[in-house]
C-alpha cells in the first residue's frame, strides 16, 4: 500500500490539516471514516483531508496499522502455493504487485472476488488485484470465476442472443432494456424513498431517486416488467450514484425487512454497497 499512498500537509483557512489518497476498497474506507470521523472528501484533490494539527502523526499511525493487515508469512506463504501449483488461466496474470484477475465484466464475477480478503478494483488498469495472501481463496472462488468469464465472452454473448432471436425471452429482454433506459421506477406513494441519496431497489439495484414525478402508473402496462407494482404507485425517476456517494453513504445496520423489499426499496447494507462498489 507504501506505494499507492499520498500523504501531504495542507494549510487552507487558516486551518492545518493533511491530506492522504490510497487506493479504493470500501473496507478500507469504513475503517478510515472510523478512524477520521472529520474527515472528508475532496473531488479536486481527489484525497481525503483530515484537519487538525497531529492529523500528519494520526494518518501516519493509522496506514502502518493498515499496511500490518497484510501477513507477511501468508503472502510468502501464497506465492509459494502459486509456483508449486498456478492457475493457468488467460484470466490470471501475476505483476509485482501480485495476483491480476482481468475478466469480461459480470455482477456474478465481482461478487466471487468480493468474498477474497483484500482483493481490490485497480481503475487505472482495469484489473482486480489480489495478494498471494489470499490465493488459497481465490483457488477456492477461480472456477466460478473462470466459467462466468467464459460465458460473458463476447462470442458466446453474440451466441445466446442469437438463440434468442424471435422469442417471446427476447421481446422482454428487449422491453426491459427500453424501459431502463427511461429512468424511473414506480413508487408507493404513501412509502416514498429519500431524494438524492443512494437506497437498494428491487428492479435496478443501488440507485439514487432524483425526483418524484407524481405521474400515476398504469399497472397493467408494465406488470411483466416491474411485479411489485400495485394501484396507488407513482413515478419516480432515478440515476447511478456517483462514487463519491458510495462512499459517503452510511450502511443500514439490519437487513431488509420483507415488507421494505415488497415496497421495492430499501436502505442498502455494507454488503450491498460493498457490491456495488
Amino acid at each position: 500500500m507504501t506505494e499507492d499512498v499520498e500523504i501531504a500537509d495542507q494549510v487552507e483557512d487558516g486551518g492545518e490539516r493533511a491530506s492522504v489518497s490510497f487506493p479504493f476498497d470500501r473496507m478500507t474506507v469504513q475503517r478510515f471514516r472510523e478512524t477520521f470521523p472529520r474527515a472528508r472528501w475532496s473531488d479536486r484533490r481527489k484525497a481525503w483531508i483530515v484537519p487538525g494539527t497531529t492529523a500528519r502523526r494520526r494518518i501516519d499511525r493509522w496506514m502502518a496499522k493498515e499496511e500490518s493487515r497484510v501477513d507477511l508469512y501468508a503472502e510468502a506463504m501464497g506465492r509459494d502455493a502459486y509456483a508449486f501449483e498456478p492457475i493457468l488461466s488467460p484470466y490470471l496474470n501475476v505483476d509485482k504487485d501480485g495476483l491480476r484477475i482481468t475478466t469480461p465484466y459480470s455482477r456474478k464475477v465481482v461478487d466471487e472476488i468480493r468474498q477474497m480478503p483484500f482483493a481490490r478494483w485497480d481503475g487505472e488498469h482495469k484489473v482486480w488485484r489480489v495478494p498471494f495472501a489470499s490465493y488459497d481463496d481465490l483457488v477456492d472462488h477461480w472456477q466460478a470465476i473462470e466459467t462466468e468469464a467464459q460465458r460473458c465472452e463476447p462470442e458466446e454473448r453474440r451466441k445466446r442472443a442469437d438463440a434468442r432471436k424471435g422469442t417471446d425471452e427476447e421481446r422482454t429482454s428487449r422491453r426491459r432494456a427500453a424501459e431502463r433506459k427511461r429512468r424511473r421506477i414506480p413508487l408507493p406513494a404513501h412509502d416514498l424513498p429519500p431524494l438524492d441519496r443512494p437506497i437498494a431497489t428491487t428492479p435496478y439495484g443501488i440507485t439514487v431517486v432524483a425526483d418524484i414525478t407524481g405521474e400515476l402508473v398504469e399497472r397493467e402496462e408494465i406488470a411483466d416488467l416491474y411485479p411489485g407494482t400495485a394501484d396507488g404507485h407513482i413515478w419516480g425517476t432515478w440515476r447511478t450514484p456517483s462514487l463519491d456517494e458510495l462512499v459517503q453513504t452510511w450502511p443500514s445496520r439490519t437487513e431488509p425487512r420483507d415488507d421494505e423489499r415488497q415496497r421495492g426499496w430499501w436502505l442498502p447494507t455494507l454488503d450491498e454497497l460493498r457490491w456495488q462498489g
